[in-house]
């Protein structure tokens, strides 16, 4: 009789192990005498169907039949021969739990490991949750390529970002290129005095590049470090999911930690990360070098003032009788500018207070501070020392306005207009009665 049972009819169900001194509970369900304690200290009832337990653990029944039957057979509980019954599997150490080496058929959730079913009603695992091997497989398989899609869509975008910005070194190197070329022309047709200035400005051309290309190298730097770090995520997350069986892929990816941490502190960095756009300039050298080293060349060549064209909507302004004074109040240019690029010099003198530039845009001193108007916005700024004379530069194509130091043609500052600032028209105030004020329109150097 008993050559005809199944290993299973043997086999203790909380242990699933061969039974040991097996004994018999009230309901008839047997279990291993240890197994049966454990189960009942915790709860009086049969792990099976879970039937009401009076009797205590040690004073439960011997299984005659099943003690007699476990002698008569060849099996033992420590060495389970592969048969028909259990599919040629044998139960390996790394299978079984390390603490009680008892199969592995548990995912505890809160503590993340493969867990046996003693571990499940131990103090250890108390108040924890569980899911059966099989259903933990395919809820984190779910979570992970969930996961793998955001790491996918944040790699696609980051790649565009690090196009971009390849796109726009492309543009600055070609524009620095240009810049470099039409600076060489312009210094050509000058005199053995402008060799030196053409150095200067070369090599102020050159700064500008190298810490522009700094910049932006140093942008797409840390485009590609999100991108590498993402792949390489990728590429551990595709390797855990190519692991088929169950329990290997829970344990691989539950140990190891690194993996883990790195799913962890996962974001989406595309829209942290951003393209550094070119803003290569060199401010009005770029179209009008010969005019502004012209400046520089005072001691050779001497400007020459030329007739205001002024407007104003006052009846204290007065304007000189030759139009080279302007004096009180304020005034704008009768013409207004649409495009090319113009320039002012204004002799301010001792003037109290006075604003010069366009309408709207202008550079203000209000007799102790200096400060920079955009569109009602002021901007107090800093000039080292006073100058007697300023300069301002309007580049219509660019939409730029700059301020200059007129003696030395220092350049102050830059303002970038609105859309939409042009058509506008120079703009000057004055507000000391007593001082002469001359400005000075140079000869119009734009290119129209």
């Amino acid at each position: 009789m008993a050559s005809s049972l199944l290993v299973e009819d043997l086999t203790c169900s909380v242990c699933l192990s061969i039974f040991t001194d097996p004994v018999t509970l009230q309901c008839g369900h047997s279990f291993c005498r240890w197994c049966a304690g454990e189960v009942l200290a915790v709860q009086p009832r049969c792990p099976q169907c879970c039937q009401a337990v009076v009797t205590e653990a040690q004073d439960l029944l011997i299984s005659l039949y099943l003690r007699h039957t476990w002698l008569g057979s060849r099996i033992t509980c420590r060495a389970i021969q592969p048969s028909e019954h259990t599919e040629g599997k044998k139960i390996c150490a790394a299978d079984l739990c390390p603490e009680h080496e008892e199969k592995l058929k548990l995912f505890c959730i809160t503590d993340q490991q493969l867990t046996c079913i003693i571990c499940r009603d131990s103090e250890k695992h108390e108040r924890h949750k569980f899911k059966p091997i099989k259903e933990a497989d395919a809820a984190l398989r779910k979570e992970l390529e969930t996961f793998l899609q955001n790491v996918s869509g944040d790699i696609s975008a980051v790649e565009g970002l690090a196009d971009r910005q390849r796109e726009e070194i492309s543009k600055s190197r070609k524009k620095s290129e240009n810049l470099m070329t039409q600076i060489s022309n312009q210094f050509r047709e000058m005199h053995q005095f402008l060799t030196r200035r053409e150095k200067q400005i070369e090599n102020e051309l050159k700064q500008k590049q190298e810490d522009e290309m700094k910049r932006m190298d140093e942008s797409l730097r840390a485009v590609e470090t999100v991108l590498c770090e993402n792949r390489e995520l990728q590429v551990k997350v595709n390797s855990a999911l190519e692991i088929k069986d169950s329990e290997s892929f829970l344990k691989s990816w539950t140990e190891d930690e690194n993996r883990k941490a790195k799913r962890a502190s996962f974001r989406p960095r595309a829209k942290e990360l951003r393209v550094e756009n070119t803003s290569f300039s060199l401010w009005p050298y770029e179209s009008h070098l010969q005019f502004f080293v012209w400046k520089e060349m005072l001691e050779i060549i001497q400007p020459r003032a030329e007739r205001l064209s002024l407007s104003n909507n006052s009846g204290q302004t007065v304007i000189s009788n030759i139009g080279r004074s302007l004096i009180w109040d304020h005034a704008f240019s009768s013409s207004q500018f649409t495009s090319g690029q113009h320039y002012w010099e204004v002799d301010v003198g001792s003037a109290d207070c006075w604003k010069l530039g366009i309408n709207k845009y202008f550079l203000d001193y209000d007799g102790q501070r200096y400060a920079v108007c955009d569109q009602g916005r002021n901007r107090n700024i800093t000039i080292s020392n006073t100058p007697q004379k300023f300069g301002f530069y309007l580049n219509c194509s660019s939409q730029q306005l700059s301020f200059y130091d007129a003696d030395n043609m220092t350049h102050i500052d830059t303002v970038d207009l609105m859309p939409h600032s042009v058509p506008t028209s120079a703009y000057f105030h004055f507000q000391d009665r007593d001082a002469n004020h001359v400005l000075k329109k140079v000869e119009n150097t734009a290119k129209r």
